[in-house]
């Protein structure tokens, strides 16, 4: 698929399996690294909240409430737990647990709190993530910067299917995102300038506004695309680059893997 792409106004709205660049051409050879946001761009972060928080439910024998009020609550919780003093993750969502508990009318127990904790090792990567990951390692140095404990990552990485060459846990840079210290950290590691990264997130608010605070070049993962609801992440009025519906897109817009004939339609 040809690279070429219109760019549009930033009031322009994607649909599924369609690359918008809204700020310039994506040259894959500006870039030397691609980084990643982990939960929401290559795993299905969403998918395992839900079944997390059901769960509480379930032992009730007591109807959930539908997932997207979960999902705008969790979006509200997460981000005010996260203020300093910094917390390792795993206890930040012990306690969004309890929120949701008390949102939704049940008292959690503790070992309710530390499952939901301890589940984030098990919540799926989305399917196009280990091949597109695969391709486009064939062609960049690939990293992750991610709001999570570095124990939590680690069983989150046996089944993203691709090793990187650097990691950078909220963990490890005691801050969350969207605070910078995790972009700053990657830059030093990598030993490149924000030119020389594409940085790809499901999160604008999380990832796309500091990264491009910073210099760096964004692609937004809107795997959200046509639902019109914001899901786990907190609402940003940030702009990304590019935008696409899924790593598998991106990874072909950087000529790491064939077109697929899947309806993918440049903006024109």
């Amino acid at each position: 698929m040809s690279n070429r792409r219109r760019v549009l106004p930033p009031d322009s709205l994607a649909t599924p399996e369609i690359h918008v660049s809204y700020t310039s051409f994506l040259a894959p050879s500006r870039f030397d690294a691609v980084s990643f946001d982990c939960y929401g761009t290559l795993v299905d972060w969403e998918a395992g909240i839900v079944a997390a928080v059901r769960s509480f439910f379930d032992a009730r024998d007591l109807t959930p409430p539908p997932p997207e009020d979960l999902l705008a609550r969790f979006a509200q919780l997460e981000p005010a737990l996260q203020k300093p003093p910094f917390r390792r993750y795993r206890i930040v969502l012990r306690d969004v647990a309890a929120g949701l508990g008390r949102e939704f009318g049940v008292a959690t127990t503790r070992e309710e709190r530390d499952a939901f904790a301890d589940a984030v090792g098990t919540w799926p990567a989305f399917e196009d993530v280990p091949e597109a990951l695969r391709d486009l390692s064939r062609r960049f140095r690939l990293a992750v910067v991610s709001n999570v404990d570095d124990d939590l990552f680690a069983r989150t990485a046996a089944g993203l299917g691709a090793s990187f060459d650097a990691v950078v846990t909220a963990e490890q840079v005691r801050s969350y995102k969207p605070a910078r210290a995790h972009f700053l950290e990657l830059m030093k590691r990598l030993q490149l300038p924000a030119t020389r990264i594409l940085h790809a997130a499901e999160s604008l608010y999380h990832d796309v506004a500091p990264a491009r605070e910073l210099g760096l070049t964004t692609a937004w993962i809107n795997r959200r695309a046509g639902t019109g609801r914001g899901g786990a992440t907190a609402p940003s009025e940030a702009r990304p680059d590019h935008e696409f519906a899924d790593l598998a897109s991106l990874a072909e817009a950087l000529g790491c893997r064939p077109a697929e004939g899947r309806g993918r339609r440049s903006a024109r």
